[in-house]
């Protein structure tokens, strides 16, 4: 499925694998939207946000190497290639 072409109308859970991961793209594109994440983060109390926090960290710890996580995420391309150690 083309996710650039996905817009959040499409947006559907359940219904299979692949329109899973096309849908959860674009809800976590959703996600990082300054406006939005501003707006939802002044609004978590701390028990909330850590939740989602670790939640999620925990997450990208079991589904990225080290340099994915710091490639990826981080957008940090000076970690080194091969030490993905986990």
């Amino acid at each position: 499925m083309d996710n650039s072409a996905f817009s959040p109308s499409q947006i559907c859970f359940g219904l299979s694998q692949d329109l899973d991961r096309t849908s959860f793209s674009c809800y976590l594109q959703l996600i990082g939207r300054k406006e939005f994440a501003d707006t939802l983060a002044a609004r978590l109390d701390s028990l909330e946000i850590e939740r989602i926090v670790d939640e999620f960290t925990g997450l990208m710890h079991k589904h990225l190497s080290k340099t994915e996580y710091h490639q990826l995420f981080l957008l940090d391309d000076s970690h080194h290639h091969g030490e993905d150690g986990e």
